[in-house]
């Protein structure tokens, strides 16, 4: 089963948002709902991990942190990210939450396997 943790994204939400609206109005019955956001978890999960190529450096004051069920949970003050192409964005706290990508059972992963790390300057 995928993580569920695409579905607080601005998509995810959206989604569900109109998941709830055509059950209300009698569109679809509330299993077909439950099929759509699993299929939806698969899908961003597994197009994430294999499109997208982009990298960023992120820096900033290094609030909080987690590890708790092969969960990362970071919270940033005043990070600036720094994207590939040389643009920079800043921001005043942002939430970062990375988790183990998890395979199929027999499938080959070559590592790293998990989610790549991302660096912090803990500097204030």
């Amino acid at each position: 089963m995928a993580q569920e943790l695409y579905r607080r994204s601005s998509l995810g939400t959206a989604l569900t948002d109109t998941l709830d609206e055509l059950i209300t109005e009698g569109h679809i019955d509330p299993q077909t709902a439950m099929r759509v956001l699993a299929q939806f978890d698969c899908t961003i999960s597994d197009v994430l991990h294999t499109k997208v190529k982009a990298k960023a450096l992120v820096k900033g004051h290094l609030h909080v942190y987690r590890f708790c069920d092969d969960v990362w949970t970071m919270v940033v003050d005043k990070p600036t990210f720094k994207l590939e192409g040389g643009e920079t964005i800043e921001a005043d706290r942002v939430k970062m939450v990375a988790c183990t990508s998890r395979a199929p059972p027999g499938a080959f992963i070559p590592p790293p396997a998990a989610a790549k790390a991302l660096a912090l300057d803990r500097r204030p």
